[in-house]
C-alpha cells in the first residue's frame, strides 16, 4: 500500500447493500465484494428476484437477497446501481430508509443511438448530485462508474485491473469508499474531487464504451504517479 493510501480505514467488517443488484453491474459488484469477504445484500423491487441473483453468484459467498427497502435499512453502506430512468424515483421512495447512511452512486446517465453512447443532461448536474439532492439525510459518494460488468462477473478473472475514481464532499465517507474499492483484488480507490465534479466522470463512461467497441475490450482507467 502506498503512503497515499496508508491512512484509509479498515472496512473489512462493513456489510454492503446493492440497490439494483439484479442487473449485471450490481451483480458483478456484489460478487466481488462477497469474494472479498463482505456480507452482501442484493436489493430489488422483488425479494424473490433479489434472492435468485444472490444465489447465482456461486456457492460459498455471503450474499442474500431482499426488497430494496430492507437492504437500505440493514446494510452499513449502500450502492445505487439502478437504471438511470428509475434513479430519482427509487431514491425518493427510500429516502427515510437511507437516512444516516453512506450511499455510493455508480449510475451513468447515458443515451444510446446509432452513433453509440452519449452523456445525457441532468438537471442537478449529475446522477450523484441528484442523489445528494434527494437524500438530504445521507452522505452521497460517487464511485465505481467505469468498472466493466463483464470483468466483474468473469470467474476466470481474479484481478480487476483498474482504479476507481471516488468523489464526494465528506472526507471520512470518501476514505471509506476508497478503502472499499481496495478490497477488490487489483482495484485502487483514488480520490477524484468534490461531488460537483461527478458529471464528467459519469459522462466519461460513454468514451470508455466507444473504446470497448473499437478495440473489442473491457477498458478501465489507471491514474499515474499516485
Amino acid at each position: 500500500m502506498s503512503t497515499q493510501h496508508a491512512d484509509l480505514p479498515d472496512v473489512s467488517g462493513l456489510s454492503i447493500g446493492i440497490l439494483g443488484g439484479t442487473g449485471d453491474q450490481g451483480k458483478g459488484l456484489a460478487r466481488r465484494f462477497a469474494l472479498a469477504g463482505h456480507q452482501v445484500i442484493i436489493g430489488s423491487r422483488s425479494a424473490e428476484r433479489a434472492q435468485q441473483a444472490a444465489e447465482s453468484l456461486g456457492q460459498g459467498l455471503t450474499a442474500r437477497g431482499a426488497e430494496n427497502a430492507v437492504v437500505a435499512r440493514e446494510a452499513d453502506v449502500v450502492i445505487i446501481a439502478v437504471p438511470w430512468d428509475g434513479h430519482k424515483a427509487t431514491l425518493e421512495s427510500l429516502r427515510e430508509d437511507l437516512a444516516g447512511k453512506t450511499v455510493i452512486d455508480c449510475v451513468n446517465p447515458l443515451g444510446f443511438d446509432k452513433q453509440g453512447a452519449y452523456a445525457l443532461p441532468v438537471e442537478e448536474g449529475s446522477a450523484a448530485q441528484q442523489a445528494a439532492a434527494v437524500l438530504s439525510d445521507s452522505t452521497v459518494v460517487a464511485a465505481f462508474h467505469h468498472v466493466s460488468a463483464v470483468v466483474l462477473l468473469d470467474p476466470e478473472i481474479d484481478k480487476v485491473d483498474l482504479d476507481v475514481l471516488v468523489l464526494g464532499d465528506d472526507r471520512e465517507a470518501t476514505n471509506t469508499v476508497q478503502a472499499l474499492a481496495g478490497r477488490i483484488t487489483g482495484m485502487r480507490g483514488i480520490y477524484g474531487g468534490r461531488l460537483r465534479n461527478a458529471h464528467q466522470i459519469e459522462a466519461l463512461t460513454a468514451n470508455l464504451i466507444s473504446i470497448n467497441r473499437r478495440y473489442k475490450a473491457h477498458a478501465g482507467l489507471r491514474v499515474t504517479d499516485v
